[in-house]
């Protein structure tokens, strides 16, 4: 049986659990995949999914002068194809919207891929529509293979719609994860049906469910409130929100932060957290693995993500956190932006919020700290409406039945 080509920005890494899963259940469906990934693994830990999958792993070279001879040796290939005129045709074009470094960089490695893809790889699938999606369809028409793409978050609204456009009426088909995802790569599409809302859903089976019982934690005489957060110091994740909100809460509410995550900001983050007099209540692990997110989660009262548009557009998707945290019947506070309001209904899973809006942020952590009662009910309402909305089969089903019968 042919292999499927997997193309993703890095693998493994700690953020990207929706993918492992993904390759992870397409393998336990009998779909044989080869994951290229454009650059190495930096994250210190990787997770239980990551040692369960056994594709191969073929790595690029992240920039073209790391390894010179690598990428001459796949320059020369390409153009004795008979197919290289079209694919650098389209690489050009490219180029007219975007003569970057960057750009030139993909046609480099995309090169690479095409010469050393193996012959039992029949079709190319990507994740995200940005970067990788670039290598994955200069490959695709070099090697004279089709190809298909799973687009994300930050992929599809940092992207120019003209980059959009070419890719995706360009690709065989594709899958994205929210319905905002899908509507508005539809509306790109000159074939409005060629992108297919999939959730990534969660697989549950390290989450235990809920059996109902909540802490009586109430920030006052009933104990400190343990509010959890997951996710990359990064701005659309709206750390810098938090913090203010957190710094306006009445003294005397008792209440511990604890942040899991990595990111460019985190330093900064801290740096701000200690001015505002904050640092004492507030703990930074840093990156963790799965296990210890779980035990983080099982622990805490109140998960928050404060997520909001970036000022390049970037912003969350569906985040796997927010699932996780809700399998396990905590109660989640998060934004409605994007696709989180797919997931979350005000009042009824969770408690929702308008992003980067600190005084409406504040309001509803001083509530939800003082109501354990309330944190138990939408924990408990979310804990089974997730685990009947957003399972992992349906979607892992469907990529199967696509690879099973391509053409």
């Amino acid at each position: 049986m042919s292999r499927i080509a997997i193309i993703v920005k890095g693998y493994p890494r700690l953020s990207e659990t929706f993918i492992a899963q993904e390759i992870l259940g397409l393998e336990m469906r009998g779909i044989r995949q080869l994951i290229v990934a454009l650059r190495r693994p930096y994250d210190p830990y990787i997770h239980e999914t990551h040692r369960r999958i056994k594709a191969d792993v073929l790595y690029l070279p992240e920039y073209l002068k790391d390894d010179p001879a690598r990428v001459a040796e796949a320059r020369k290939w390409a153009q004795d194809q008979p197919t290289y005129e079209a694919a650098r045709a389209l690489f050009e074009d490219d180029l007219e919207h975007d003569n970057s470094a960057g750009r030139h960089r993909r046609w480099g490695q995309a090169c690479v891929l095409a010469r050393e893809l193996p012959e039992d790889v029949s079709w190319i699938h990507t994740h995200y529509l940005h970067t990788p999606c670039s290598v994955a369809r200069y490959a695709a028409h070099l090697s004279g293979r089709k190809w298909s793409f799973s687009a994300h978050a930050k992929d599809i609204w940092t992207t120019p719609e003209w980059d959009l456009r070419t890719k995706i009426d360009d690709a065989a088909w594709g899958v994205t994860c929210t319905r905002a995802n899908a509507d508005y790569l539809n509306a790109l599409s000159a074939d409005p049906g060629k992108v297919s809302l999939v959730y990534h859903g969660l697989d549950f089976s390290p989450f235990a469910k809920s059996n109902g019982a909540a802490r009586a934690a109430d920030g006052g005489t009933g104990g400190e409130v343990r509010i959890l957060s997951v996710g990359r110091a990064v701005e659309k994740k709206g750390y810098d929100d938090l913090l203010a909100a957190l710094a306006k809460l009445p003294g005397d509410l008792r209440w511990h932060f604890e942040h899991i995550g990595g990111g460019q900001l985190a330093d900064k983050l801290k740096s701000r957290a200690d001015a505002l007099g904050l640092n004492g209540r507030i703990t930074w692990r840093g990156p963790q693995p799965r296990e210890e997110v779980i035990n983080a989660a099982e622990a805490a009262d109140l998960f928050v993500l404060p997520s909001k548009i970036a000022k390049s557009g970037d912003r969350d998707g569906l985040p796997n956190v927010l699932m996780e945290a809700q399998a396990l019947g905590l109660c989640c506070l998060a934004s409605d932006v994007s696709a989180i309001p797919e997931l979350i209904t005000h009042e009824e899973t969770g408690w929702l919020v308008p992003p980067a809006d600190r005084k409406a942020l504040g309001q509803a952590l001083d509530r939800l700290i003082r109501s354990p009662d309330t944190r138990k009910r939408l924990g408990l309402a979310a804990s089974e409406h997730v685990r009947q909305a957003f399972a992992t089969d349906p979607g892992l089903d469907f990529l199967a039945e696509r690879f099973r019968n391509l053409p």
